[in-house]
């Protein structure tokens, strides 16, 4: 039997977590991408905390979201924000979680704009 997009992409974050696990000193970058918003999240999974967070919800990142056809420039603009807010923690390495998404797009838009922030992963 075929599997569904969903199931794919579960099958796919699963694979991912079991071997990708955010630490003290490189904590983990988790993105979660729904069909309207992407939110970015750097979490220390030893301390079970959220060190920084972005998303297309807040109203700096917000304002690229109104014209049709602009997720791939809010994705830039959250990579570039949870870089800064996570620099700003003191973390200057991550390991990249993409959550079972394919790397394109908006996951890749994300990535990149981090990365030339400067989180190194």
């Amino acid at each position: 039997m075929k599997l569904t997009k969903r199931e794919s992409k579960q099958r796919r974050h699963g694979r991912i977590r079991r071997q990708v696990e955010g630490t003290t000193e490189r904590p983990r970058l988790a993105v979660f991408r729904s069909h309207q918003n992407i939110y970015a999240q750097v979490i220390d999974d030893s301390q079970q905390h959220t060190l920084a967070a972005a998303s297309t919800l807040e109203p700096q990142v917000k304002s690229q979201l109104n014209s049709k056809g602009q997720n791939c420039a809010a994705a830039t603009e959250v990579g570039k924000l949870v870089a800064e807010r996570a620099k700003a923690k003191g973390v200057e390495k991550v390991v990249f979680d993409r959550g079972g998404n394919l790397y394109h797009g908006r996951i890749q838009a994300l990535a990149e704009a981090a990365r030339e922030a400067g989180l190194d992963f």
